[in-house]
């Protein structure tokens, strides 16, 4: 028996709201999978303006030559001490810190936390691991501009929602294993594993924002020749690859009842929770794929997120 949707979401869905899922979808088309991503992420620059929210380019040099773009969001008159390393959704094949701007300016003016937005290198066009890679070259960089940014590098968190969410926690491995410290993951429904496949009886009978093929069409793009479900990705790729979750960055996850990430980050919340690292776990019911997005006018959905800001 498939869950039942959330009445409010299932009227913004029917209205046209979040990326069109079309029929004649082709399992591989990246380009048009790109496309619809991008065209529902558009839908973001909708959000109210919060003028009270500055925002300052930089360019990071990346070890392999790459000059990678990212940008300082910083709420006027706010100076928590804190700051947010924050990697866009997308499916690692689209999506841009432009088109998130505005949510990421929501968050700051929320919040009062500044944030580092980082426009880190998709797939296919990128090998595979180089989305980490550049979330750990900007992790880096502010945790070396933190005295000029009026940041303490202890209060650094990396935060991010779907295959931002992903980047997030590959990056918090890096981040343990190469001995930078970070205070704080925050995994919006992150996407984790390339097993997930489908189908799910529970959950295709629902409309699905982000459905199994358009995962499947992902993951293959970015693993390339290592191939979907192949052993050959490792944890700065594939996040639940990872055999020691041991030292990793408290987490915070949450995920929609409806949205084919949940057992996959379920099951991530379970295996840090074994090797000893806090975690807080939110399984919202009745939602699917991007909910808080869609009903971010309605404070109560976003309490979890921002609570854990603020707390940085």
């Amino acid at each position: 028996m498939p869950f039942p949707l959330n009445p409010e979401i299932a009227r913004l869905v029917a209205l046209g709201a979040g990326p069109a899922v079309p029929e004649d979808f082709a399992e591989g088309d990246v380009r048009r999978l790109r496309g619809l991503l991008d065209d529902g992420l558009a839908q973001l620059a909708a959000l109210p303006d919060v003028p009270d929210v500055s925002e300052t380019s930089f360019v990071i040099d990346t070890p392999d030559g790459h000059r990678l773009p990212v940008r300082w969001y910083r709420k006027d008159g706010s100076t928590p001490g804190s700051a947010v390393l924050h990697f866009h959704g997308g499916a690692m094949v689209a999506g841009s810190v432009d088109l998130y701007g505005p949510l990421v300016r929501t968050y700051v003016a929320w919040t009062g936390v500044p944030m580092l937005a980082v426009d880190y290198r998709l797939a296919p066009e990128a090998p595979a691991g180089t989305a980490a890679e550049d979330g750990f070259s900007a992790l880096r960089w502010l945790a070396s501009h933190a005295e000029a940014l009026g940041v303490e590098p202890s209060r650094i968190a990396v935060m991010g929602d779907s295959a931002g969410g992903g980047v997030a926690a590959a990056v918090a491995i890096l981040a343990r294993d190469r001995g930078v410290p970070l205070a704080r993951q925050v995994l919006v429904y992150p996407m984790l594993d390339d097993r997930t496949t489908g189908p799910d009886p529970h959950l295709d009978a629902s409309p699905l924002l982000f459905p199994h093929v358009f995962n499947r069409t992902a993951w293959s793009a970015v693993l390339g020749t290592s191939g979907r479900g192949g052993e050959g990705a490792g944890p700065g790729v594939v996040p639940a690859r990872n055999d020691d979750f041991g030292a990793l960055a408290p987490a915070y996850i949450e995920v929609g009842e409806l949205d084919i990430f949940r057992d996959e980050d379920v099951r991530y919340a379970l295996r840090l929770w074994q090797a000893g690292v806090s975690t807080e776990l939110h399984v919202v019911p009745g939602m699917p794929h991007a909910y808080d997005v869609l009903l971010l006018g309605e404070p109560r959905h976003q309490e979890g997120k921002i609570r854990v800001l603020r707390e940085l």
